[in-house]
């Protein structure tokens, strides 16, 4: 886990963007019909996969920032109202404050989508925002839920591994040469 504000600012932007881009694939995949047709999702596309890289890349932005600025300390806070981080299992407590932060964030993510996608530019009244809102939280939840705790989360932490654990390593060589 993040030692330092880099690392964690690093960590941060790994799982935003990744939970970003699972969730725009499959709001994408969604729209674009493939739930309805024979198949379902199997009948996925290459293509889609390049068409989210240009929605996850803003919002993943949006993520990062929510996160930061109200969501992972939320969660955890909930998580640590119903947890001991120091005497509970620390993996059951990272599952546990992982889930309490998807219970904040795909509400928060889920109305940033529908003020941008279908406030803004598909022109839906404002006034059924709540009804919208409402809609891609319960379309959103299960999904955001399965994705963070057998993807993303799995994947940042790989990633994040990768690169500081690699890193610790070279220096940790370096130090014995010294």
């Amino acid at each position: 886990m993040p030692k330092t504000k880099f690392q964690g600012i690093i960590f941060g932007l790994l799982m935003s963007y990744s939970m970003a881009y699972g969730m725009e694939i499959y709001n994408i995949a969604i729209k674009e019909g493939y739930l309805a047709m024979n198949g379902g999702f199997s009948n996925l596309t290459n293509q889609i996969f390049l068409d989210v890289a240009i929605e996850a890349s803003y919002m993943g932005l949006f993520v990062f920032l929510f996160s930061n600025l109200w969501g992972n300390r939320l969660g955890e806070k909930f998580a640590n109202k119903h947890m001991n981080p120091t005497k509970d299992n620390p993996y059951l407590y990272r599952l546990f404050r992982q889930a309490c932060t998807v219970g904040i964030m795909c509400p928060t993510m889920s109305l940033v989508a529908s003020i941008l996608f279908n406030v803004i530019l598909a022109g839906q009244s404002i006034t059924q925002l709540p009804a919208i809102w409402v809609g891609t939280v319960l379309k959103n939840f299960p999904m955001a839920f399965l994705w963070n705790m057998y993807a993303a989360s799995p994947f940042s932490h790989a990633v994040f591994h990768l690169i500081f654990e690699h890193r610790n390593k070279t220096q940790d060589k370096i130090t014995e040469k010294t």
